[in-house]
């Protein structure tokens, strides 16, 4: 008897337009409808297909990442200023400031020191005290000296006359120590004065590749093609059925597992696309936690950073999770994620079961700073079986190569057997990548 279950997809027969894979010599663009193979067997790929799509004309296809300047104005006192005080008669500093800030003119978070570009001539700026509750606002004088290339290109330091006090204080000990925080808040200019200078952020380059993947059928005896078997009776479309499903899990594997490169061999090159889970691992975020009660407190403090405004977060995230991750999520008793969550603390996350657009069973979790939907990918399994990979959808696209009339997108070819063979070859191809860009608003969960 037939194979039927949601997971087993019914294929092998007529194809789209009503056309028969039978046909001789036929190439089929099967693009439009393999994400549609049971699609909680890839849920990523089922995702990427229907809702982030966006072909390329090169297969190494170039793209530019915008980190917006304006919500990046914050920064670090890089040189203390113990014991300094504000002339009683002109509220002047007394001696230079020294900032520094830890990400670079594209706006990616750097390990090093890096010069505040953004600090002008005419901005107002906010400085902690070191008695942890007085904020001192600083007005830059529209013509003081601003040194960006202090330390080697490490820090910027604002001249003492260039800088008055604005907000009255009775504080005449003024301590800015090192590490202590501050921002701009705003600018303050006079009337008729003239413009102001600027400053800009920078595009990030990156790059991606697309993956050639082929799945091929062995040659076909005829013979067989006219056997009637037991179970299934045409054999050729139950293979057919599985080659599909192959060809589609190699996507699937390869835009979760996969590591991006490109190799020349004599042959030509060979490409490998991205894949969300090692690249998020490398450049994104990673957070830990435990089953245990504790690990509830651990995730919604890293949903705070998760979220954060600053990163470009659109504020609702595909949870890539393994079964193993999901159990927990939906497991009822003490020390339980959903006993933590809407049991003792049902104030701070809301947890919910809804049913997803493709076919998929969602655990959707509402934190306070944005929203998370849990979907169980079965290829986290083994060394994978405590992770889970939080994407954001509005950052990610399936790059197919498509370009001079032709599209490379999943298509099967039919009949490519020799002219004195007696049977029948087809092949699937696929050429197409993963496009992964702000990997910080990804993110690695992993749970111990």
């Amino acid at each position: 008897m037939a194979i039927t279950s949601k997971y087993v997809p019914q294929t092998g027969g007529t194809m789209q337009g009503g056309l028969s894979i039978n046909d001789s010599r036929r190439i089929f663009n099967f693009g439009e409808r393999v994400a549609e193979l049971a699609p909680q067997q890839s849920p990523f790929f089922t995702y990427l297909a229907k809702v982030a799509k966006r072909a390329t004309n090169d297969p190494v296809f170039k793209f530019l990442e915008q980190r917006h300047q304006w919500q990046r104005r914050n920064f670090t006192v890089k040189v203390a200023h113990a014991n300094k005080n504000w002339s009683d008669s002109s509220n002047v500093l007394d001696d230079n400031m020294v900032l520094t800030c830890k990400y670079d003119k594209y706006g990616n978070v750097s390990a090093t020191d890096q010069p505040c570009h953004f600090i002008l001539p005419g901005q107002v700026i906010a400085v902690a005290d070191d008695d942890g509750t007085t904020v001192h606002q600083i007005k830059i004088a529209t013509d003081a000296t601003i040194d960006h290339t202090t330390n080697t290109n490490t820090t910027t330091t604002i001249t003492a006359a260039g800088m008055t006090i604005v907000n009255s204080t009775s504080d005449t000990d003024v301590d800015i120590a090192i590490g202590n925080k501050g921002q701009v808040i705003g600018s303050a200019w006079a009337e008729g004065s003239t413009a102001p200078d600027g400053w800009e952020d920078a595009l990030f380059d990156r790059e991606g590749y697309c993956q050639i993947f082929k799945t091929g059928m062995k040659l076909f005896s005829n013979t067989k093609r006219a056997t009637v078997y037991r179970g299934i009776a045409n054999e050729y479309q139950r293979v057919w059925q599985e080659k599909l499903m192959e060809h589609k899990m190699d996507l699937e594997h390869a835009f979760l597992f996969g590591v991006g490169k490109s190799n020349e061999v004599t042959t030509g090159p060979v490409r490998y696309t991205h894949g969300i889970l090692p690249y998020t691992e490398s450049n994104g975020k990673v957070y830990n936690f435990t089953y245990s009660a504790s690990g509830y407190d651990a995730f919604l403090d890293a949903m705070e950073d998760f979220f954060a405004p600053e990163s470009g977060n659109s504020g609702n995230k595909l949870v890539l999770a393994s079964r193993k991750v999901i159990t927990y999520l939906n497991k009822l008793g003490n020390g339980s994620f959903l006993n933590n969550t809407i049991g003792a603390s049902q104030y701070n996350l809301d947890v919910q079961s809804i049913k997803g657009a493709f076919g998929h069973t969602v655990t959707k979790v509402n934190t306070i700073y944005g929203n998370l939907h849990f979907v169980a990918d079965p290829l986290l399994r083994g060394i994978w079986e405590n992770y889970c990979v939080a994407v954001d959808m509005k950052n990610v696209a399936y790059r197919p190569l498509t370009g001079n009339g032709v599209n490379r997108d999943t298509f099967i070819e039919t009949n490519i057997q020799a002219n004195d063979e007696d049977g029948r070859r087809d092949q699937i191809i696929t050429e197409a990548g993963l496009e992964i860009s702000l990997p910080e608003t990804h993110a690695i969960l992993k749970w111990s």
